[in-house]
């Protein structure tokens, strides 16, 4: 879990509020609370590493609705909503509107504990996967067109001499552009390469 990470606690609830808000504090997880999903948003505080807890039933926003709106961004935060027996079905609304779990009330600190935690290290491997894109989108926007041509008949899985006929060039000048987008691409085997350039279709 990155160290970074941080759970907004939101629930109208004062009671449920505090005492989940002490149980992340005990565990050292950085914790804020919000009596609505109004006031979350209204604040805006920053989603980067972050994880939501929230209650399905409140005033004004809802649970479903808080998380329907933070599954609309790329890299929205995942959303935990506590629900009560007779709240199920609406949790699962709240899954199919994009939250990430949903656990019962009442529950133990280990169950809500260890939703909290997957949420984030799902979040963690997101965010990084998403880093590591932007990385390798940024290295084939440095290479020319002969260069993206050559790469893009490697990873069909195209010989050099292949690729030569397609391009209507020689062999040799296509193991100078696959050379040059190796390194460009800072890639130290084809198969590199080729992780590199699924990485990047990755949507």
């Amino acid at each position: 879990m990155a160290q970074d990470a941080i759970v907004y606690v939101i629930d109208d609830d004062e009671s449920a509020r505090q005492s989940l808000e002490f149980l992340l504090d005990v565990v050292g997880i950085r914790v804020r609370s919000f009596s609505s999903a109004d006031a979350f948003v209204k604040s805006a505080p920053p989603l980067a590493g972050a994880c939501i807890v929230t209650d399905v039933r409140m005033p004004g926003m809802s649970g479903i609705e808080l998380a329907a709106r933070m599954s609309e961004g790329d890299a929205g935060p995942p959303v935990v909503v506590i629900t009560g027996h007779a709240d199920v079905p609406l949790a699962i609304q709240a899954m199919k509107a994009g939250a990430a779990d949903f656990i019962e009330k009442p529950f133990d600190d280990e169950a809500i504990l260890s939703a909290i935690r997957t949420a984030l290290a799902r979040r963690s491997e997101e965010e990084e996967g998403q880093s590591q894109r932007r990385e390798v989108v940024a290295r084939i926007e440095t290479l020319s067109r002969r260069e993206r041509e050559v790469v893009d008949g490697l990873v069909e899985g195209k010989a050099n001499k292949v690729i030569a006929i397609d391009l209507n060039i020689s062999p040799r000048t296509v193991e100078v552009y696959r050379a040059n987008a190796m390194m460009k691409m800072q890639a130290k085997t084809l198969s590199d390469l080729v992780r590199m350039m699924t990485i990047a279709t990755i949507i």
